[in-house]
């Protein structure tokens, strides 16, 4: 009777072990490659199932999206350009059997091809590029890292550089060409107020020159905020036909002189 109830417990205990070592229960996030025998017969989970005791072997693979640091190092861009770069980059597996069967660590093997592809392809741009068009780098970046992690179950979803260290000496020649390039955009603008001041100027006094009228009413203008101000400045108001008289004297001057001058000079070779 004893021998029985002790094979009786014996019994269930080894049924009890053998159900908790068949059960498996995996979150959400989580697959179960299974091996049998050596052998992959597929992948299982979320949620609850079984496996044979002894004869399958259960791996656990995460679908969450993994974030990995790419660490500073030194590249040599391709107007050779020494800069300090760090990246990080977004994968997720999508393919659990895969990620087992093909590639032996594939976290490791996405850090290392996201760092050589990022050493290569920074090398095959110029440092202006690297500044300007990181958004296309980015792009490219991970695209190539993409294609060689697709055998593997392996998603990339984004590379991003982070940060681009510049040595010092670079970092002054850029300043140094930010100033000059400020200071060329301050001398052009100015140069165009210029011009374009003295395109106005000159249509107002082509405009007063065709109004005479316009002119007299500026000549008065000025008079009256001259006088508007307490000071002891006295004003002489002078009509322009007097002015213009003026002038068109000096001209019959001038020309009288110079139709003389021809004429002494004509009379001086007759005689000679």
């Amino acid at each position: 009777m004893n021998e029985s109830l002790i094979a009786l417990i014996i019994a269930v205990a080894v049924a009890v072990l053998l159900f908790f070592a068949s059960v498996r229960v995996f979150p959400e996030y989580e697959r179960g490659v299974i091996f049998r025998l050596g052998r992959v017969i597929g992948a299982k989970g979320p949620g609850l199932f079984f496996i044979i005791p002894v004869v399958d072997r259960v791996v656990r693979v995460s679908l969450r999206t993994v974030t990995m640091e790419i660490p500073p190092q030194d590249i040599i861009t391709r107007d050779n350009v020494t800069v300090r770069v760090n990246a990080v980059t977004y994968f997720n597996v999508i393919d659990p059997v895969s990620s087992v069967v093909v590639i032996e660590n594939y976290t490791n093997g996405t850090f290392q091809i996201a760092q050589t592809t990022l050493r290569s392809i920074l090398g095959q741009v110029d440092l202006d590029e690297l500044l300007t068009k990181r958004d296309e780098i980015n792009q490219r970046l991970q695209r190539i890292v993409d294609e060689v992690t697709s055998p593997w179950g392996v998603k990339v979803t984004l590379v991003e550089i982070k940060d681009v260290e510049l040595p010092d000496t670079m970092r002054r020649a850029m300043a140094a060409q930010a100033e000059a390039e400020r200071e060329r955009r301050a001398k052009v603008i100015h140069a165009q107020g210029e011009y374009q001041s003295a395109t106005d100027l000159a249509r107002a006094a082509q405009l007063m020159e065709d109004h005479p009228a316009a002119l007299q009413l500026r000549v008065l203008g000025t008079m009256v905020e001259v006088s508007a101000e307490r000071n002891s400045t006295l004003i002489f108001p002078v009509p322009v036909e007097l002015l213009r008289m003026v002038d068109v004297v000096r001209r019959n001057a001038d020309g009288q002189a110079t139709a003389a001058g021809r004429a002494a000079g004509t009379v001086g070779g007759a005689d000679a």
